[in-house]
Formats: structure tokens, sequence, C-alpha cells
């Protein structure tokens, strides 16, 4: 049997289900990962295909295994949250992000998808708009009156950041909009970016200044655009091409194409080299079209984007988790570099996961200069045979840091070796370095003992999504370590009682002063009072992200129940026998735990795990004795006959596919299951029924004829 270890080597159709278990767990911390690198940080760590890559694997075991998709997949998200220093938008309607086609096939298959959702007839035309993917950041302006009032990046999709001042900077985005016709609401939706010509000037003066110069036009844009200080963002000459609507006040129209006409004639810049297209040739024949472009225009392009043309198409189809079902973005092929792996050095997360990293003789990959890149784990090292020495193909596709394709063996030097992973972690504690069976990773065996673990742990704690204390970043967390006066999260909410107990006062340490200690005494004293879901993402525990955080808080509700949950739950575990797998077998507190939905064994053991540790135990009561952690509330489930409603499809849908009524289901704030049980709320029967309208009768369920659902569906 093929090794927990290699899983990742494995094709989709050879994994068993424990193996996509595991496999979907990493590919979520990887993405996540490299999402907070992307979208908060403007610094990337690998190519856009490669990134691309882990999303496709995730969605195509997604496929295969649907009710293994997890609570924080990266399929359920868009980007990452807004970064510090600005306030918070909560987009009205979500801005999403989109799935990606990379090849001829992809695009004969969406169109056939949009065929068999809609249940088009074959010789029906499916009209498209085939857009340039503009290579920059996204954003959204909002008028109201015809006057620009308010300006945000797309941030995770649902909260973006306020850069009303820097958006009104752009020469492409009018302050007043001209024309007829304009709705009194309206939020246009496109992309920032610099032009070639702006973005080597630019450099030119941080040059001449001795500044670090940008790594490329779509970095620059994005710093640009999210600097405090706007008068710095007027001087960077950002463009914006306008791509959408978001909220509006009135319908849009009948087409797509006919919005961007809309668009144009109310003062925004569209993208000339948009096109309509009859059919998927036409599309296929506008990709080639543009790509042939791509290398003289004088901005930078990813791929083509093909949106369906009809709106009331767009309505039907609309979206699943992330994306929605009417577009797809068709990528460019990445491109590729030859250079020397001069070394392989190892990172250390919160986690114990070591990651290795190719150190690169610098190269430039589409006009920019590289010199780093994950190889993400020892196997993956071994499946790539990259050896220090080698001279190694890397792409880049986009704006980031590339992955090693492959070593160049004919270049090889003989006296190459593979690469041995250490044993041992390069912490000071110089402890022994270990894989679980279901582990793809190397881990330091050191836990909170080992520093960096411990550095790491405490900037997530004080990250974005947890404690978001202001000021205190990893620069902050790493000196109050090294000073030995932050070494566990309750050691932050006692640092201002014990100041000057170390070495000298936080107001005399150079850089700080006074004022400036001061302040960063009342964010934290702001930050003792916390949502529970935010505290039980805050203290690290492995594979709880924000998602599992939030289910974990809507069914304990309280600080208190879920902590005694949780140690019924561990106790419950080390009691049991090691070969008892059944949940129900363990204990009560861990059955409940396993049960809810979306939580699985692999997280409930994480869970059990740490609150088995008398050290993870101490640190969770001394937080509460110094903080206010809020109950969870759960919010209004709104009008929708459906909304937290439980809903089963069953035999073939006339009307709609059992696709679009499925969709439908979930945009009404039903879940809908695939097999009935005594919580089931609506069995829809279709022609042709089976056992589950068998069982449905059984059990005396609520059932629906197709018409009788289209009518609560309000769709009659």
């Amino acid at each position: 049997m093929t090794t927990p270890a290699r899983i990742d080597r494995l094709a989709i159709d050879a994994l068993t289900r424990e193996q996509a278990e595991f496999e979907l767990e990493r590919l979520a911390r990887e993405i996540v990962h490299h999402d907070g690198l992307y979208y908060q940080k403007d610094a990337p760590e690998i190519a856009d295909a490669e990134y691309d890559l882990l999303r496709r694997r995730n969605e195509e075991v997604e496929a295969r295994f649907p009710d293994l998709v997890r609570q924080d997949s990266p399929s359920k998200r868009v980007g990452a949250g807004p970064v510090e220093g600005f306030a918070e938008v909560r987009h009205s309607t979500p801005m999403l992000s989109l799935a990606n086609a990379f090849g001829p096939e992809d695009v004969h298959e969406f169109f056939a998808r949009i065929r068999r959702f809609l249940k088009l007839h074959a010789v029906e035309p499916i009209e498209t708009v085939a857009e340039p993917k503009i290579d920059g950041l996204s954003a959204a302006g909002r008028y109201e009156g015809g006057k620009v009032v308010r300006g945000a990046t797309r941030g995770d999709g649902v909260l973006g950041e306020d850069v009303t001042a820097n958006l009104a900077t752009l020469v492409d985005l009018p302050k007043t909009l001209a024309g007829r016709d304009v709705p009194e609401l309206l939020e246009v939706r496109g992309e920032v970016y610099m032009r070639h010509d702006d973005f080597a000037a630019l450099n030119k003066t941080r040059a001449a200044n001795n500044e670090a110069l940008y790594a490329n036009p779509r970095n620059s844009a994005a710093g640009s655009l999210r600097q405090l200080d706007a008068g710095i963002t007027a001087t960077r000459k950002l463009r914006f091409f306008a791509y959408s609507w978001g909220e509006i006040s009135e319908p849009p129209g009948d087409s797509h194409w006919h919005f961007l006409q809309r668009l144009e004639s109310w003062g925004f810049a569209v993208n000339p080299l948009a096109r309509k297209c009859s059919d998927v040739d036409h599309a296929l024949a506008a990709y080639e079209e543009i790509a042939d472009k791509r290398a003289s225009l004088d901005y930078d392009l990813d791929g083509v984007v093909y949106k369906i043309d009809r709106l009331d198409w767009q309505d039907r189809l609309g979206m699943v988790s992330r994306a929605p079902r009417w577009a797809i973005a068709h990528k460019f092929p990445a491109e590729q570099a030859e250079t020397l792996l001069n070394a392989i050095s190892i990172q250390v997360g919160r986690t114990g996961a070591m990651t290795p990293v190719a150190e690169l003789e610098p190269v430039t990959v589409g006009g920019v200069v590289v010199s780093r890149a994950t190889l993400h784990n020892e196997d993956e090292i071994a499946r790539r045979d990259v050896r220090i020495g080698d001279t190694v193909v890397v792409q880049r596709a986009g704006d980031v840091i590339p992955q090693v394709v492959r070593a160049v063996l004919g270049k090889r030097p003989k006296k190459a070796k593979p690469f041995t992973f250490p044993t041992i972690c390069p912490c000071d504690l110089k402890t022994s370095v270990v894989r679980g069976h279901d582990e793809v990773v190397a881990r330091c065996s050191g836990e909170l003992a080992c520093p960096y673990q411990q550095v790491a742990r405490l900037r997530h704690f004080v990250s974005r999504d947890a404690f978001d204390i202001e000021g205190l970043g990893v620069k902050q967390v790493s000196a109050f370590f090294e000073r030995g006066l932050v070494r566990t999260p309750v050691d932050i909410f006692n640092l201002e009682a014990n100041d000057g107990d170390k070495d000298k006062p936080l107001a005399e340490w150079d850089g700080w002063g006074a004022k400036s200690a001061d302040k960063m005494f009342a964010a934290i004293d702001e930050r003792r009072k916390i949502d529970l879901e935010r505290f039980i993402y805050a203290l690290g525990i492995r594979r709880i992200g924000l998602a599992t955080a939030r289910l974990l808080a809507q069914h304990y509700s309280s600080l208190g129940l879920w902590h005694k949950s949780m140690r019924a739950a561990a106790e419950e575990r080390l009691d049991a026998p090691d070969e008892s797998k059944k949940p129900e077998v363990v204990g009560e507190a861990y059955a409940e735990l396993c049960n809810i939905d979306g939580i699985g064994l692999s997280v409930a053991d994480d869970l059990v795990g740490f609150f088995s540790e008398s050290h993870n135990l101490g640190i969770i009561k001394d937080l509460e004795a110094c903080l206010e952690v809020a109950d969870f509330i759960a919010p209004a489930l709104g009008s929708s006959p459906l909304a937290g409603k439980t809903i089963v499809f069953t035999g073939a849908m006339e009307a709609m596919s059992r696709a679009e009524a499925k969709a439908r289901a979930e945009s009404l704030g039903a879940k809908v299951a695939g097999s009935v049980s005594k919580k089931t709320d609506y069995v829809v029967i279709g022609a042709d029924a089976g056992s589950k309208a068998k069982k449905a009768a059984e059990l005396g369920l609520t059932t629906l004829t197709e018409a009788e659902w289209l009518k609560l569906a309000e769709r009659l």
C-alpha cells in the first residue's frame, strides 16, 4: 500500500477515503498560507501556475469525495482578509474569485457544464464575452447620485479595505458619472494596475533615493493603492479597467456586453480587447488573439476571462462557493528560465512543520528577478529529484517567485547527491524531527518548547483574524520574545504590568518612546474582550481554521462549555482502547464533537490532543482569568422559507437540472443533503424517484412535487 507520505503524488482516482481526507487538510493549509502572502503582504512565494494546481487538485479531490469537503475549504473562500492600517468595508454583494481553465479542453467542459446546468438544447447558442484578465488588484468604487463616495479592495471577498482617498487619485475612475441613465446607486468593480512605463519610472526614482525596488507592476500597484498616505498613491499613476458591478439600484440590462457599453458611456475605461463571442470556438479564437497581442501591451495580463453574456442566465447559474458558475478564467502558460540551486534551507512554522526552501541564483523570469521558491516538503524534493548544485528549470506565471519545475539532468554536477532532509530541528533545542503516519510534512518534536514554534504561535495569536492587536506585529513579537518579555499568550496581557521588570522599560527602547509604549498598552487593553470563534482560532490548534473555529463556537456557544466539553472528550479518548475508532464507543463528549457537521475524526483528534496537554490547559485557564470571551450569538436566518432547513432532492427534475435546483436551495439558506433522515425538513420528489421517496414516507416527512418546490422557491 502507498504510504500516506506519498499521498500528494497519487492520482485523484487512486485515493482512498482516508488519503483524500489527509490530502484536503494539506491543501487547505498550503492554500491559506499562500493566500495570506499574495493578498495581504503582496509577497507571494510560489508561481501562479503552482498555486492554480493546488486549487485544482483540491477541487478534484472534493468532486470525488463531496462529503469530505472541509468547512475551511479553499473552494469556499476568496483571497484573504484586510491588512492592518485600513478600516474594514463589508461588501454588499461578495466580490468573487474565478474558477480556472488551463487548456481548450477545460473551456469546452465549461460550455458543456453550462448547457447541462441550464438544460439547453444542443443547438442553442451560448454567447460569452471574452475579456483580458488584468494582472493587478481588484477594487470597487461606490457611486451615489452619480458621485463616488467610497472605494474598497476585494480583501477576502466579504471584507475589504477602505481605500476611498487612494482610489480617488486614479485617472480612470471618474469622480462624477456622465451620460444618461446613471443608476442612483452603482458599485463598479474592476482591476487597478500599473503600466510598464510608469512602473519603470517609479523604480528609477526609488533607485535614485536608495529605496527598495518593486518586483513587478502588480506588486507595485497593490503596494501603491495600500499607502496610508493617499498623497503617495497620487504620485504612482495607477490605472483602472472596469469590468462588472456589485450593488446596483436598477437592473443592469439584458447582457454583460451591453453593460460594458454603458460603463463606457458613463466615463469608465473598459478594456478595448474585450470581444463578444457566439460560441466556444469564437471564445478560443479571442483567447489566441489576446495572447498574440500580450507582448506588445503596456500592461500585464495573465489570461482571458469568459463570461456568459445573458444576465438572466447568469442569475440562474448563480455561484458555487467562491466563484460564479457563469465565468471562468483561461490562464496563460507559465514563463520559464534556468538557474542554479545554491542551497536548500529549512523554515519552521507554528505547528512545527518544516518547509524546505530553494535558494536560487537570482534569475529574471518574465521581467522579475527571483531568488527563492518553496519546495513544500521532503517528498516534493524527492519527486522532482532536485539536488544542491543542480541547474533547475523555474517557472513564473504572473508576479511571483517561481516554482522549481525540474532539474536539468544533463547539467548535473557529478558529485551532486540527493538532499537529505534534516533529522534534527535547526532550533536551539536540537530536537528530533518526526513524521506521523498520516503526515506529508516533517515536524519538530519540540512543540511549544521550540523557539521557532513559540514565536510563530505568538504571531498567529495576534494576527488579523485572531486578537488583531494594533501595532503588535511580527517584528514586535520577535523582539519581545528575544528579550524574554513575551513567551506565552498570557504574557502579552501582562506586558504593561511587567514593564521594566527585565532590562529596561519599553519606553526607553530604541525606536519607541513613552507615547508609542502607551499606545501599545492601550491597544492590548482594547482586545481584552473577544468573540469566542476568534479566541478559539487564536489558540493555533492544528487544523482549526476560522471556519472550523466558528463551527465550534456555534455548537458550544460559550467558552466555559467548549472548554469543559473538550476536556471531557480528551479524557474519554485517552481512556479508550487504541483500536476503538467509533466515536460513540469512545464516549459521549467525543461523539458529540465528531458528529458536528464539518469536524470529522482528524480535526476531533487534533482538538483532544491539544486539550490533553497540561501546558495548553494552563494557558487557557490563565487567559480566561484576564479576558472576557463573548458567547457566540447566531445571526438571524432571514425571511426565506427555506432558511435553516434541510432539503433532499430525489428523482429527475423537469423544469431545471438537479444542479440548478440544489444551487437555488442553497442560495435561499437551505442545506442540501444527499440522504433522508428524521432531521430532513423537505424531500422534493421528481420523476422516477426511488428509495429516498419511500424512506421519506416511512418517516412521515414533508414531501414536495417539483411544482410545489418551484413555488416555495419563488420561481413560478
